[in-house]
């Protein structure tokens, strides 16, 4: 539909132009293509509505400059958008990936044991992880709260543990999670209202499994039964193993980050890592993704030059939390993930600012498309001055005007 609407607005321009001689053919959008990726076409799009009536000379102009100042808007956003490689972006653009080992924490009324839900008792809870790699745990927690947030008195009915099958393809056994609430475990408070359990697949019956867990807990507050569940996704094999003291190097202007990585499976890993500043900011957000072969290999994480000068933060920087896995393909789950590294990782030396490179980031992508969009800008602000030689073009946003 958007295909054939874009042809249909083509069409009438073509036709509108063709009727005004000399008069140029102004194309406007509203639609603004996504960054840092390309859209699926060069140039503006009609933003539908008839021309101008051929006699309106203000109309047109006003058609003109707006096309002039879409144009500029979209090749300036790329090129901003794309001035670091997506595998060193800052971390304002991915707040969500800040603190990837932080607890997932719900409050949701009670889901009634038969069906239904009861909003005057809420329940809250959180567990320590999703995704769960060979051999590690998660915790799981949840409390009972009236409307006015005053704890109800919780009993922990039963807590089965189970692998979720397709079609009847596999069998897994149930395991029992004990949950608490004595202060043991991962209960920090004795007596507080709120229950933990913990669950170590690799410690069960589950060690071998390969998907998605549910924790199914019932539970009696407020005289009432209810129920919750827990899902985590959890990878029994260990694709690779991290191989030794990570260091840094400032090379060819950014700060790169070595980590040494035993691959037992040959594939494409990604691998992501957080860096923080001296005091505490979190600056960005560092990415790996290539295909790496069996045995030894490095693993690279590069903080891009310019996004470090631009965002000047206080030396020195820690990468902190990094976490990988390898992506499986027609498979579910469709990663095998790599032991995580909590918490500091290694601190960088405070090199010069002048150590880093300011030039934007390159590549035959980028220069192609900041070529057509600067394409573009010229046309569309060729129009305009052939219509109205008498009056500028507005200013650009990044580029000086052009004639």
């Amino acid at each position: 539909m958007a295909l054939g609407a874009a042809a249909v607005a083509v069409v009438a321009l073509l036709a509108w132009s063709a009727m005004q001689g000399d008069a140029p053919a102004p194309v406007v959008a509203n639609a603004r293509p996504a960054a840092p990726g390309a859209p699926h076409f060069f140039g503006p799009v009609q933003a539908g509505g008839a021309p101008p009536p051929p006699g309106d000379r203000v109309a047109q102009r006003r058609v003109l400059v707006e096309n002039v100042q879409l144009t500029d808007h979209t090749y300036c956003s790329y090129r901003t958008a794309s001035q670091y490689p997506v595998g060193s972006r800052p971390m304002t653009e991915n707040p969500d990936q800040n603190r990837p080992n932080d607890p997932v924490t719900s409050m949701n009324a009670m889901h009634a044991d038969g069906g239904g839900t009861d909003g005057r008792i809420q329940l809250q809870t959180s567990q320590s992880r999703v995704y769960m790699a060979s051999g590690e745990s998660v915790a799981f927690s949840l409390r009972a709260v009236d409307a006015d947030g005053n704890t109800l008195p919780l009993v922990i009915t039963r807590a089965i543990a189970e692998g979720i099958t397709y079609r009847g393809t596999r069998t897994t056994p149930q395991v029992s999670v004990p949950f608490v609430d004595d202060g043991t475990g991962a209960d920090p408070v004795p007596n507080d209202g709120a229950f933990a359990g913990v669950l170590a697949p690799a410690q069960t019956g589950l060690a071998s499994f390969n998907g998605t867990i549910r924790t199914e807990v019932r539970y009696n507050a407020g005289g009432k039964s209810g129920v919750v569940q827990f899902d985590v996704i959890y990878t029994p094999e260990l694709p690779g193993t991290w191989a030794g003291p990570p260091r840094e190097a400032v090379e060819e202007g950014s700060l790169v980050f070595h980590l040494p990585l035993d691959v037992r499976i040959p594939g494409r890993y990604i691998v992501n890592g957080r860096v923080d500043d001296a005091r505490g900011r979190p600056v960005a957000l560092l990415t790996f993704n290539d295909v790496l072969g069996p045995g030894p290999n490095d693993v690279r994480l590069t903080m891009f030059g310019k996004l470090l000068r631009d965002e000047a933060p206080v030396a020195p920087l820690t990468l902190r939390d990094v976490d990988g896995y390898l992506l499986k393909e027609n498979t579910d789950p469709d990663r095998a993930l790599l032991p995580r590294l909590q918490g500091k990782v290694l601190t960088a030396a405070a090199h010069a600012s002048k150590s880093y490179s300011d030039a934007e980031w390159q590549s035959e992508e980028r220069s192609r498309y900041l070529t057509e969009y600067g394409k573009d800008v010229r046309e569309a602000r060729a129009r305009l001055t052939a219509f109205d030689p008498a009056a500028p073009p507005p200013p650009s946003e990044c580029i000086p005007a052009t004639r």
